[in-house]
């Protein structure tokens, strides 16, 4: 009998952002919001300036007494910032005036203090104007930056550091954002341990709870690692059981088909009972990944990863990532892939949507040029690290010629923590 065909990557992925709940939304200090996802629009509070201010230190003046120069004016007041002149500015006055000091009534230009030659810098003192300035100069009128009721961060975005800074200057001291989904992050295999622990002859240092929970923290998540289940049917049900109140749960190791990978046997309905695992679909066309659980365990969205380090951590990026972000609801604008050109000629490639690691360096006429490794072998961690991107090869794609174009994942940014 013909075994299921493999399910397209663009399919799993649509199929797991429509299951994976959005997150509500709670409020976080301003001081505390640095890569917070908002959840609602951030309005201004006031209005910044919420006067007409200057933007040089000079005299504020009316334009038509400086229309011809020199110009002798007399000072009557000065209008520091956080300060303000009381009076109106009439023919033949200055008022004296430094940046951010609030233009007075009456005054519709700004002469800055270079063009001026002073008596004093005293009340009553004459001044002469030696390059005059047409209305408006100088002077950064009402709600030149923002006005009260302004959106000035879109729900959606992830906040920066300039978000910061523009809420702060809003009067905003409480940002409503997205909560941090609960990641629960399983291992499975007597094969693993934890690293610092004893090692049998046979077992290696586990690395994926590890990978995973950078992964989920650097993507907006919360990670909650339950432990190292062992190749046992009760082993994997009691620390899945633990995952109760998160919002997802990941699993790694199990998901294949050999007689250790005791994954969708323990959680399925018969062994699990009630809440066990409604697999949405398993098996994709993708390497490395091609082994890829998902559907609902206790109600949970559940992603089965393999268990290969490399596998583990591309399908980390191509799945969980965006899993989360639409969890928290960002929103980003769409952009094209980023394109390289090839390093090394490649073979024709099979019915699985390849994902080779590669090194980048650029060609004499500044292209992107992306070499992959000679080894792909998914239990090559190391090549993962060294990696700067990887290059994306369709389903039966043809033989590509060294120097060919190819569309390429970036292995920096928000992922450079890998």
């Amino acid at each position: 009998m013909a075994a299921d065909p493999l399910l397209p990557v663009a399919d799993a992925l649509a199929r797991i952002l429509a299951a994976v709940p959005l997150m509500p939304g709670e409020e976080a200090p301003v001081s505390g919001a640095l890569g917070r996802v908002t959840a609602e629009p951030v309005r201004a509070r006031r209005t910044q300036p919420p006067v007409a201010m200057s933007a040089m230190d000079g005299y504020a003046v009316r334009a038509e007494d400086v229309a011809t120069v020199p110009a002798t004016l007399t000072r009557v007041g000065d209008a520091p910032a956080g300060g303000a002149y009381k009076g109106t500015v009439t023919a033949g006055e200055a008022v004296r005036i430094f940046t951010g000091g609030p233009v007075p009534d009456g005054a519709d230009t700004i002469v800055i203090q270079e063009d001026v030659d002073a008596e004093s810098e005293t009340d009553g003192a004459r001044i002469t104007v030696r390059e005059g300035a047409p209305a408006g100069k100088f002077i950064r009128p009402a709600g030149l930056d923002f006005k009260s009721g302004d959106v000035g961060i879109e729900a959606g975005r992830a906040m920066t550091a300039r978000d910061v800074g523009l809420a702060a200057a809003m009067n905003v001291p409480w940002v409503m954002v997205r909560r941090r989904p609960k990641v629960a992050i399983l291992a499975t295999g007597d094969e693993i341990v934890r690293p610092g622990e004893p090692i049998g002859p046979n077992q290696i240092v586990s690395s994926n709870s590890y990978a995973l929970s950078a992964l989920v923290r650097a993507c907006g998540g919360e990670p909650v690692v339950l432990g190292i289940a062992p190749d046992t049917i009760e082993g994997i049900q009691q620390l899945v059981r633990g995952a109760q109140g998160m919002d997802l749960v990941l699993t790694t190791g199990g998901a294949s088909v050999g007689e250790h990978d005791l994954v969708q046997k323990a959680l399925g309905t018969e062994a699990y009972g009630p809440g066990g695992l409604e697999v949405d679909f398993w098996r994709i066309a993708m390497r490395p990944g091609k082994p890829l659980i998902f559907g609902k365990v206790g109600g949970i969205a559940m992603l089965g990863l393999p268990g290969n380090p490399v596998s583990t951590l591309v399908c980390g990026m191509i799945f969980v990532k965006p899993a989360i972000e639409a969890m928290l609801g960002l929103k980003r604008p769409a952009e094209p892939p980023l394109r390289a050109r090839l390093g090394a000629a490649l073979g024709e490639n099979d019915q699985r949507e390849d994902y080779l690691r590669a090194t980048l360096s650029w060609n004499a006429d500044g292209e992107r040029v992306a070499t992959p490794f000679s080894r792909q072998d998914s239990s090559m961690l190391a090549r993962l690290a060294q990696a700067d991107c990887l290059i994306i090869r369709p389903a039966h794609d043809e033989a590509r010629a060294e120097g060919e174009w190819m569309d390429i994942l970036p292995l920096w940014g928000s992922l450079e923590s890998l």
